[in-house]
């Protein structure tokens, strides 16, 4: 049995939604280029398992443990496994998210406020129990998507100025997020001043909750060094995309990637969107 102190030294990486496209191809990057323990996470353990084998089978020794980011007692369990074993996380990818299809039938209202559960609420959830156990040093990455600044543009001017300010708080981007669900639910959305996409939306808001954590860190954690960013992978060939897109998974990892292994003793970048492994306006 190895030993408690062994773990505790141990660096950890820790991929949300990691059993299949971006997710996965970030699991077999960092395998490749960290120096620690690297886990795949999925809502379903047999995809996870299933996952594992697959990479260990390019020779890769990734670890898997449950992870349902719409359960907080799953997100819990899991921050408790990770704190316990290893004392906190190294790197933290936020890669869980989902899209319905261009020809989804499914009415707005309730693609507004499935796609925003997850990929905004409960990002937020897993960010509000995962985010003090990561280590002095740490990197988080949020992967958020080119709609969102595209998506920004289509919001109103006063929404706009809201998403690019520097002292919008937590609570403030939730009731924002809430407010565009309940008003797709009625069909008023347009009227409120948001874009007709759910999807960039839920993504304005990973970009806009990273900044606001990125000004938290930098206040509540000064010396602990940690970084964290949103970013673009790219259009990549998954199931969200859709078969035309230009880059394949192992492409769309390498902004991620990049993120999550800034050198040591690295300032920048903090609290940006960035997109190519450059920073891009937002």
């Amino acid at each position: 049995e190895t030993s408690f102190y062994f773990y505790m030294s141990t660096k950890v990486a820790v991929v949300t939604g990691s059993n299949k496209g971006i997710g996965l191809a970030v699991v077999r990057a960092l395998c490749k280029q960290f120096n620690g323990d690297v886990y795949v996470t999925s809502r379903d353990v047999g995809r996870g398992e299933e996952a594992v084998k697959t990479l260990n089978s390019e020779g890769l020794k990734p670890k898997f443990h449950q992870l349902d980011i719409n359960d907080l007692n799953s997100i819990k369990n899991a921050a408790a496994y990770f704190k316990g074993k290893y004392g906190g996380v190294d790197i933290l990818i936020n890669n869980a998210g989902i899209a319905f299809k261009a020809s989804d039938t499914t009415p707005f209202g309730v693609q507004a406020e499935v796609t925003l559960r997850t990929n905004f609420f409960a990002t937020r959830d897993v960010l509000t129990h995962f985010l003090p156990l990561v280590k002095a040093g740490g990197h988080v990455v949020n992967v958020s998507s080119m709609l969102s600044a595209s998506g920004l543009k289509q919001c109103s001017p006063e929404l706009q100025q809201r998403f690019r300010s520097e002292d919008i708080t937590e609570d403030e981007l939730v009731a924002l997020m809430q407010r565009f669900v309940d008003e797709a639910k009625k069909g008023e959305h347009k009227q409120g001043g948001w874009p007709d996409m759910s999807y960039a939306v839920s993504k304005i808001g990973v970009t806009v909750l990273s900044m606001i954590h990125a000004r938290r860190l930098s206040k509540e954690r000064p010396k602990d060094g940690i970084l964290i960013n949103a970013c673009c992978p790219g259009w990549v060939r998954t199931e969200i995309a859709a078969p035309g897109a230009p880059k394949s998974p192992d492409e769309g990892a390498i902004t991620p990637v990049y993120l999550a292994l800034l050198a040591p003793g690295a300032t920048e970048p903090h609290g940006k969107y960035v997109s190519d492994k450059e920073v891009q306006p937002w």
